[in-house]
């Protein structure tokens, strides 16, 4: 038999425990509240980094297209330049002193200094190729041409000229390369 002081602990406990109950849940919710709002608090700057992320891409990305929005019109307008650049090249020095002739060279030259501006003006340069060591970055070498002046590797003849659009290669230079005689 169970004596009346143990039943009354027993009773006592009970009720204890029993309102206790709610103050235990109600921290046990709390405590899961508080873990969700780290959770979200959390997610919420990650998401906010991705948006500065992405932000910051898209910027650059339209920078890069304003910088480099020309590329395709510059390659195509340096055959212009490359056929200008022939045509003088082919002009006889008799020719270029005949009265006849000398309104006309003067005024293709004209036209290639006009163009060499608008090319400066558009961040397009030319690549300095000759003497310089090859550079598979700037150059294509077409060809090796045995010589015993210049060392193995530097460039000894420039086939058609290279040229950068800003710090980006627009079209390499096609050289030929020296090697040991």
């Amino acid at each position: 038999m169970i004596d009346n002081d143990t039943e009354n602990t027993t009773e006592d406990l009970r009720q204890e425990t029993a309102a206790a109950a709610p103050e235990v849940a109600e921290h046990d919710r709390v405590a899961e509240l508080e873990a969700k709002l780290a959770e979200a608090k959390q997610a919420t700057m990650y998401a906010q980094a991705e948006i500065q992320n992405v932000r910051r891409r898209a910027e650059k990305e339209t920078a890069d297209a304003r910088t480099y929005a020309t590329t395709n019109f510059a390659r195509d307008i340096l055959s212009v330049a490359d056929n200008l650049s022939r045509g003088l090249a082919a002009i006889p020095a008799e020719a270029r002193e005949d009265a006849k002739f000398k309104g006309l060279v003067a005024g293709l030259e004209a036209t290639g200094r006009e163009l060499d501006n608008v090319f400066a003006r558009h961040g397009i340069t030319k690549i300095e190729a000759m003497g310089a060591t090859l550079d598979p970055n700037k150059h294509q070498a077409m060809v090796e041409i045995p010589s015993a002046d210049a060392a193995p590797g530097t460039v000894v003849q420039e086939m058609q000229a290279g040229y950068m659009i800003k710090d980006r290669l627009l079209r390499p230079a096609l050289v030929g390369v020296a090697k040991a005689g």
